[in-house]
């Protein structure tokens, strides 16, 4: 029995340290950064603003977001992002010039397969415990989620060549303002306990304004507050049943007056030829009479002619970050 129960405990305490998020999860210690290949719970496609990926947890390689070209929103970069992110991204874009920082992008969303190739390449370029905070590994990576982007300068060198890439005008100008269009800096400075990867100035992901404003006002980096938040997001309230519209009840219509009959015209009487047998009667011979004088013709009345009827009318890229 003693050997049973510290077996449970320690079967508890494992869960706990790697439990996932839920309706609990405000108050569970957020995991520590440590590999694995675990699915992150929230990973369908229509949780992609809250689902947490990190060293431990993945999406699977078959994850594949509805996608459009950076192109319309006004960037010439042959990127695509998830399509949701167009708008706010072309409205960002916009504000950025308007503020004298012009925004490129070197790197959007990128496949399973991609992430695995550039993952390799960063373990030969910078060995394997370099590579496992600077890039992850395939299916841990925010770009396959199409939301995240790195950023960039039109003409200069790549991002993460500077020594820090927010000291420039459109990295300052990100790092201020990118909230306000739903963007956050998924690797902030100085958070790697809590982040599992290294500062990345260049690297912001799509949550949608709402949950972006939240991110900003709490201080926290994108992973713990979705630790400690993501559920209220996770499941899209349901959307109410219309109310049926009645049918229009049509207006019967008129009844037509009955026409009246006409009466039957009474048919004559047919008269039989005379009895051939019979003898007329004899009748007197009539008096003779007076012939009437001979009155001139009147003119005889001429017929109508005949009226004539009327005719008939006739639907890869190459970038060392997670």
């Amino acid at each position: 029995m003693l050997l049973a129960a510290v077996f449970s405990a320690a079967v508890l305490a494992a869960g706990a340290a790697t439990s996932s998020p839920g309706a609990e999860a405000s108050t569970a210690p957020l995991p520590a950064c440590r590999t694995g290949d675990v699915l992150s719970p929230w990973r369908s496609l229509a949780q992609y603003r809250v689902t947490i990926l990190d060293r431990w947890y993945r999406l699977p390689s078959t994850y594949v977001p509805p996608l459009r070209s950076v192109s319309a929103a006004g960037f010439s970069s042959g990127y695509a992002v998830r399509r949701e992110v167009i708008t706010d991204l072309a409205a960002m874009r916009a504000a950025a010039a308007r503020a004298g920082a012009r925004l490129g992008i070197i790197s959007a969303y990128r496949s399973y397969l991609t992430q695995r190739w550039t993952y390799a390449k960063w373990v030969r370029v910078l060995g394997a415990s370099r590579a496992a905070i600077s890039s992850a590994r395939a299916g841990h990576s925010e770009h396959q989620l199409g939301t995240a982007i790195d950023f960039t300068i039109p003409g200069a060198s790549a991002p993460w060549g500077y020594s820090d890439w927010a000291r420039t005008r459109a990295g300052a100008w990100l790092k201020a303002n990118a909230w306000r269009y739903g963007f956050v800096m998924s690797y902030p400075a100085n958070r790697l306990s809590v982040t599992c990867y290294g500062y990345e100035p260049w690297h912001y992901r799509w949550v949608g304004r709402e949950i972006a404003a939240r991110m900003h006002g709490s201080g926290l980096a994108p992973r713990p507050w979705l630790w400690r938040h993501g559920a209220e997001y996770a499941w899209p309230a349901p959307t109410p049943a219309p109310t049926p519209i009645p049918e229009a009840t049509p207006t019967p219509a008129p009844t037509p007056e009955a026409a009246a009959t006409p009466e039957a015209t009474p048919t004559p009487e047919a008269v039989g030829p005379p009895d051939a047998t019979s003898s007329p009667a004899t009748s007197p011979d009539p008096e003779p009479t007076t012939t009437p004088a001979t009155t001139s013709d009147p003119g005889a009345t001429t017929p109508p002619e005949a009226t004539t009827a009327p005719d008939a009318t006739p639907a890869p890229d190459v970038t060392p970050t997670p």
